[in-house]
């Protein structure tokens, strides 16, 4: 497979001063290209600021660069302004693909929505939530009492998922992690780990005393019956990390954090 170019670059930054200096040093430094004719996008600022520029650059083959200029940076790499063309040429590339998520509202309609880190069911009212998980049209579990519960990708893993104390999964991993928020019945199921092609749906049980939202990363929708997840084939995402700290090993230094 031929290596695509990383010859041109454009810088865009979150609207905190940080990033919004350090892209202007930046600039300054290395020239701007336009966005549309960039090889690469450096993205400065936080993860939340990365999953946005990878929603808007998805499937364009444009290939996404982070450094972090944010609060959180798990996704991000180390903000250094000197030798950053040489950074970019010795990157390791990884292929982000986001999961599809199809839902029914009570109302009827239908909501649609690409998800980077993860699909989320969780409680709309104080009562717990009542969820039937159905992987591959076969029942894997007759009712979930719960918070909520989600599907979250391997770049993912390190998000709303890890607070859940769900499973971290290297990128490459072709796996989902499926994991409960809270659950009160049955208390010892703690999630599990699905093959990246499973399809997994969510029933609403007593959905009109129990209602229940749903969140595709930033699309949400409100009072759903049932939720269909499963990762898409159409799209995909690339995200460029630093050879000297890959993602891999951001993975081994969480999992021995204490």
């Amino acid at each position: 497979m031929t290596r695509k170019a990383r010859d041109t670059f454009a810088f865009i930054s979150a609207d905190a001063p940080d990033a919004v200096e350090a892209a202007a040093r930046l600039t300054a430094a290395y020239g701007n290209t336009p966005l549309e004719q960039a090889d690469v996008v450096v993205a400065l600022g936080g993860d939340g600021f990365l999953l946005q520029t990878l929603r808007e650059t998805m499937s364009t083959g444009k290939q996404v660069y982070g450094m972090n200029r944010g609060t959180v940076g798990f996704l991000m790499n180390e903000f250094r302004e000197d030798g950053l063309r040489e950074r970019l040429h010795a990157a390791v590339a990884e292929t982000i693909r986001p999961l599809q998520m199809e839902t029914v509202l009570a109302d009827g309609a239908r909501v649609s929505a690409l998800a980077i880190n993860e699909v989320a069911l969780w409680r709309q009212s104080y009562q717990t939530a009542k969820i039937r998980i159905s992987i591959d049209d076969k029942v894997r579990l007759d009712e979930l009492s719960c918070d909520g519960v989600m599907v979250a990708t391997p770049a993912g893993s390190t998000a709303y998922n890890l607070s859940a104390h769900g499973p971290i999964l290297p990128l490459d991993a072709p796996l989902l992690a499926l994991t409960p928020v809270s659950p009160f019945r049955p208390r010892r199921w703690r999630g599990a780990l699905i093959p990246e092609s499973a399809v997994v749906r969510f029933d609403v049980l007593e959905a009109d005393k129990r209602p229940v939202n749903v969140a595709a990363d930033h699309t949400e929708a409100k009072s759903v019956l049932s939720v269909t997840v499963r990762q898409s084939r159409q799209h995909t995402a690339t995200l460029l990390f630093d050879a000297s700290h890959s993602w891999d090993e951001r993975i081994l230094a969480e999992q021995f954090r204490y």
